[in-house]
């Protein structure tokens, strides 16, 4: 075996990913594979779940992957196309020692990667550090493993099914054309109520909008269906499904933190005092919300492996993200899949109501920006944040580091991260008046523009 160095932009923080003939490419794959086998084999472990998206890459570094993975002795339950929390779900249902997902989930059809289990917890940090140390030296096991293809799908969608507990809605579901289109539209058909599904073709060409539900923008197709349908909620979902975005009947969007308050609003009435994780881009209002219930509201890393193995720790039943990352310990495995958060929520809305109009306007008034992200440098993005972070310091600031910076001050605060999954700086603001969003505003700017940077146009 030769060694392998992956280009230093993949191996990211929890995941690797790369644009397909530029950073990331078949050869990648199989080292990867390799690399895998020899963790898992190493670690007492024989048996690997594999799938991937619906990116027309996909198969061709699924085959790579596999190979890989093969020849290392290691076996290989092959699921095949589907969502991500497809993936996750076959590696507890089939009690496999690891996992790997082919996908490049919100990013543009270029991009693609993997998403990583070993044993039944996200591989991610210094684990996928050590993955590329391992190629680096060729350091793998040799040995020749069976693949077997197993149907997951019927399993997968009766294991949904059985916590499906809310009224009869009118819902309009778009899964963008990404990977949870066939599961979508075959689980609607057994649903309560009616439902409409839009672009639930799969198709690597996203040709109707960017499988991205934190843009509004992709949003727009969904605001038309829920208007033409005279529909109460409006679904969609990322590229691999484990990114869920919701608007009301009024096409107003229901944002990852406001989903969150809502879902908690259910849960602590059956876990009072229990913990729930939201990221460090959410709003104040949801962490005050969770602790109004009763709960245990606690601010974490950006990252779904970050807040998968903060639940663990702290024993959480639910955590999210404002990305959409929705994840329920409670009554399932604690992993992000979008479908089945679709279905808590609607079951959430059912409990407080049946109205998600009316949940969404009880919750308290606040003033911000959605989530902004803007390019910087793969490299650059990270300087520029400890830049900040190193002036914000000096200046005695009121903040959190947590990841990046979360900047407090009586008019609210500002938020400024670096991506983990994309080239680009994650900005937010939020306060409690018009005037002081554009104090926090005018700071942030400030604080980029004394590193170089330039604002995004919509700060």
């Amino acid at each position: 075996m030769t060694a392998h160095n992956f280009h230093q932009t993949v191996l990211r923080e929890y995941d690797v990913r790369g644009i397909v003939g530029d950073t990331i490419a078949e050869a990648d794959a199989a080292a990867l594979g390799r690399a895998i086998g020899t963790t898992v084999l190493r670690s007492g472990g024989s048996r690997v779940c594999v799938g991937y998206d619906g990116r027309l890459s996909s198969p061709g570094l699924c085959d790579a992957l596999t190979e890989g993975l093969l020849s290392t002795g290691v076996d290989v339950d092959m699921i095949g196309l589907g969502p991500t929390p497809t993936l996750y779900y076959s590696v507890f249902e089939l009690d496999a020692d690891g996992g790997v997902m082919i996908t490049g989930s919100h990013n543009p059809p270029d991009y693609n990667g993997f998403k990583i289990m070993l044993g039944k917890k996200p591989c991610f940090g210094e684990a996928i550090q050590a993955l590329g140390a391992l190629a680096r030296a060729a350091d793998y096991e040799v040995g020749k493993g069976t693949l077997t293809e197993i149907d997951i799908f019927d399993r997968y969608l009766e294991r949904l099914m059985r916590d499906v507990d809310f009224g009869q809605f009118k819902v309009v579901w778009d899964p963008a054309n990404g990977a949870a289109g066939d599961v979508i539209t075959t689980l609607v058909k057994r649903l309560p109520g009616e439902h409409i599904v839009i672009n639930g073709e799969i198709d690597g060409t996203f040709p109707n909008h960017h499988a991205d539900p934190t843009v509004e923008a992709n949003l727009e197709q969904l605001k038309e269906a829920v208007a033409e349908h005279g529909a109460d909620i409006g679904l969609s979902f990322d590229g691999d499904g484990d990114r869920i975005g919701a608007i009301d009947r009024e096409g107003r969007v229901v944002w990852g933190d406001q989903m969150l308050a809502i879902m908690a609003g259910d849960l602590l009435k059956t876990l009072p005092g229990a913990s729930i994780i939201a990221d460090v881009k959410a709003s104040q209002v949801l962490f005050d919300r969770i602790e109004e219930l009763g709960g245990n509201p606690v601010m974490w890393k950006t990252g779904h492996s970050l807040i998968k193995e903060k639940m663990v720790d702290l024993g959480a039943p639910l955590a999210g993200e404002m990305s959409g990352h929705i994840f329920y310990k409670h009554k399932f495995y604690g992993h992000d899949d979008a479908v089945y958060a679709g279905i808590r929520f609607l079951n959430a809305i059912t409990v407080q109501g049946g109205d998600l109009h009316a949940l969404k306007s009880g919750l308290p008034a606040a003033v911000n920006t959605p989530e902004l992200r803007f390019d910087c440098d793969e490299v650059r993005k990270f300087e520029v944040v400890n830049e900040v972070k190193a002036r914000l310091l000096a200046e005695g600031a009121n903040m959190s580091t947590i990841d990046g910076v979360r900047v407090l001050t009586d008019d609210g605060w500002w938020l400024l991260r670096a991506s983990n999954t994309q080239a680009v700086l994650v900005a937010r603001c939020e306060s409690s008046t018009d005037e002081g969003l554009q104090r926090l505003k005018g700071a942030l700017v400030d604080a980029l523009a004394q590193s170089g940077v330039d604002a995004p146009a919509d700060l």
